[in-house]
């Protein structure tokens, strides 16, 4: 009886979380689209990305490949680096190019970098914590918030994700943390 009674408070606080303009119908397709990220296998984007380490800031442009478990970044900008290929597989992340592998530095004290921040983002699709959820752009976007469901706002990652509502690709993504965001995504091209 315990368990059932807390697994309707979890189910109920997760609902509850999802507020603004679109109320239940927010909350509906969060929830539908967040099945059909569960569902998918592959995906294939294209993506711009802004990382913020306070004093520099980095902008890049890329391929991405998600495949099961595995996920290929082929970046196209800035030219300097243009061709140089990340390979994420579970915990093992490789930035190669022409045999030799370089590191990233980390964003926060996970391990987050510009080359795990789609995976991230993804991910976070499929089951980050729903905070909040609402329609955007004159209902056509669906923004949902993703965080810890112990934390306090402006504390540890937060996702922020949004959804084209007819087509359900991910079209920008946020990650902050405590409070300061680290990663800027927006995506083009994406197919499932």
């Amino acid at each position: 009886m315990r368990k059932r009674l807390i697994c309707v408070l979890m189910t109920t606080l997760l609902l509850a979380g999802c507020g603004g303009g679109g109320g239940n119908k927010a909350e509906e397709l969060a929830l539908s689209i967040r099945g059909e990220y569960l569902a998918m296998e592959s995906c294939a984007v294209q993506a711009s990305v802004t990382a913020d380490y306070g004093q520099r800031v980095y902008e890049y442009e890329m391929a991405v490949s998600v495949n099961g478990e595995e996920t290929v970044l082929t970046l196209s900008a800035p030219e300097t680096v243009a061709g140089l290929t990340a390979r994420l597989t579970g915990e093992e992340n490789l930035l190669e190019f022409d045999g030799v592998s370089v590191e990233t530095g980390p964003l926060d004290g996970d391990g987050l970098t510009p080359v795990s921040a789609v995976p991230a983002l993804l991910e976070a699709a499929r089951s980050g914590y729903i905070t909040a959820c609402g329609l955007e752009g004159e209902g056509t976007v669906l923004r949902v918030d993703c965080g810890d469901p112990t934390g306090s706002p402006g504390s540890g990652a937060e996702y922020a994700l949004w959804f084209d509502i007819s087509t359900r690709a991910l079209t920008r993504g946020e990650i902050s943390v405590d409070g300061f965001r680290v990663i800027l995504c927006e995506f083009s091209q994406f197919t499932m």
